[in-house]
């Protein structure tokens, strides 16, 4: 797993963006990319990601795929007002991907009793967890936490596996 932490990054790239409402499918397919990136949303149509190279060129992305749809898209580097705007995205951002965390925790406390289906269990939580590490530019407690209830999932299924 990658580790990634940003703090008190000062510069976000943000991407301010219009597509039409008709048809739906692409507008659709830009909201579910972004939930993947993990952006912030500051407003309708203005989403932000700490920058660097990687996020720049994620939005780009994005932003080229809405242009193609009809839509219009702008890139902009900015910095926060305050200090205490910053850390209003930075919670808020965090908050959002330890309640990722807490869904995965929550899903290993209830895991099948038939082998096959916890060892589909623990394969779908470990894809999961890097999933959600891709998008976790501040991480939370949960993160921790949530890696080791999946590695304890599998610790159990080989303990398991060894009495049968």
């Amino acid at each position: 797993m990658t580790v990634k932490r940003v703090e008190n990054t000062g510069q976000w790239v943000l991407l301010s963006y219009r597509i039409p409402r008709e048809p739906s499918q692409p507008r659709i397919a830009v909201w579910r990319k972004l939930e993947r990136l993990g952006v912030a949303r500051l407003g309708d149509g203005l989403v932000a990601l700490p920058a660097d190279d990687r996020t720049r060129e994620q939005l780009d992305w994005v932003a080229e795929e809405i242009a193609d749809n009809g839509g219009t898209a702008m890139i902009w580097i900015a910095s926060p007002g305050d200090r205490t705007q910053e850390h209003a995205v930075v919670d808020g951002m965090r908050t959002a991907r330890a309640a990722e965390y807490q869904a995965v925790i929550d899903q290993t406390a209830t895991a099948p009793a038939d082998d096959t289906e916890r060892t589909r269990l623990i394969r779908r939580l470990r894809g999961e967890l890097r999933r959600i590490t891709d998008r976790d530019y501040f991480p939370p407690a949960e993160r921790e936490a949530a890696r080791i209830a999946v590695q304890a999932l599998a610790d159990r299924d080989v303990t398991v596996g060894e009495r049968a």
